[in-house]
């Protein structure tokens, strides 16, 4: 039988779990941590799973024809993800992204024949932005009701609230989980971005076994806007606040039900986890890994959970923050 795969879109999936045998030894932790390496898709991230889950959900609904342009928000990786999907299937891509975000993210995103405009550069988001004093949701709701709605053979994929989001990772994030533990996984961490990861594999694997812990990420506060809405010096790419923040900032794909508790990790503290773990057991992962990471470690170091096995959801790759302090050392 031929192993020569026909698309991509084959490939999506199936990433390895790895213990992190340094990193424990490092730390003298009592409990096993298992990293998921979500950088084994074929464009480095966990976003390839929703990518082509909203893709193939929106053609088969028939909302997606051929010769549409396919839009989406996004702080990268899911630009990244869909710009390739996109590609492979044939349709125009165009993705409206955050300004501060690495400029590896443009460069793949143009790479795969995206457009890349900046929320900055979109008049409509701008004008909102300033007026809510930030608020991203009100934001993308306008870009939709007075940019997209009024454009011929546009899909907007929303991926903050369309519910292939979370599916996907019910039906494969959560599954891979379960069969390669052999059933043996204690405590599951995950950042939130659109809370699909977390509500989709807790999901199942509460499903399988109620006595899993979910675990949510957040950033800590020093690693958000001052009450200026000033940025912080550093953040954690794509992850963002869904507890103590208004209803309306949270999006529908994060079931609120699911975690059982949540860790707030400052971006030094996950730029910390991150370095540690490429100098201790020679994986190379961004800043939201290196968040759960950490979260991982706090969880890990209490008595009560000697013996038990983590599983810790790495986003996606840290050659994506090259460009980034993530890496920096001084000579």
């Amino acid at each position: 039988m031929s192993n020569v795969y026909k698309s991509i879109t084959e490939l999506v999936g199936r990433t390895p779990l790895l213990e992190l045998s340094g990193f424990e030894k490092h730390h003298d932790l009592k409990a096993t941590v298992i990293g998921k390496l979500e950088y084994f898709n074929p464009n480095q991230s966990v976003k390839d799973r929703i990518a082509l889950s909203m893709i193939e959900e929106a053609e088969k609904s028939g909302k997606l024809k051929p010769g549409d342009t396919v839009v989406e928000t996004t702080s990268g990786n899911t630009g990244i993800g869909l710009a390739a999907i996109a590609a492979a299937k044939g349709y125009p891509f165009r993705v409206y992204i955050q300004d501060q975000v690495s400029k590896e993210r443009f460069q793949v995103i143009q790479a795969f024949g995206g457009k890349t405009i900046k929320l900055g550069d979109e008049p409509v988001i701008a004008k909102v932005l300033e007026e809510t004093g930030g608020d991203f949701v009100a934001a993308i709701k306008a870009l939709k009701e007075q940019v997209l709605d009024k454009e011929e053979n546009v899909v907007f994929l929303d991926q903050c609230s369309n519910p292939a989001n979370p599916a996907v990772h019910k039906r494969t994030t959560g599954p891979e989980i379960w069969e390669d533990t052999d059933g043996e996984v204690d405590i599951l961490v995950a950042c939130v971005g659109t809370g699909g990861t977390i509500s989709g594999t807790g999901a199942y694997l509460k499903e399988k076994n109620p006595n899993v812990k979910v675990v949510g990420v957040q950033p800590g506060p020093n690693s958000l806007p001052d009450k200026d809405k000033n940025q912080p010096e550093e953040e954690i790419t794509g992850v963002h606040p869904f507890e103590g923040v208004a209803e309306n900032l949270i999006p529908s794909t994060l079931d609120r039900k699911i975690y059982d508790e949540y860790i707030e990790v400052e971006a030094l503290e996950a730029f910390e986890a991150a370095r540690e773990v490429a100098a201790n057991d020679g994986i190379l992962i961004g800043t939201s890994s290196g968040a759960a990471l950490y979260a991982a470690k706090k969880l890990a170091q209490r008595p009560e959970n000697a013996g038990k096995k983590i599983v810790a959801i790495f986003p996606d790759t840290g050659l994506r923050y090259l460009s980034t302090n993530l890496f920096a050392t001084e000579n």
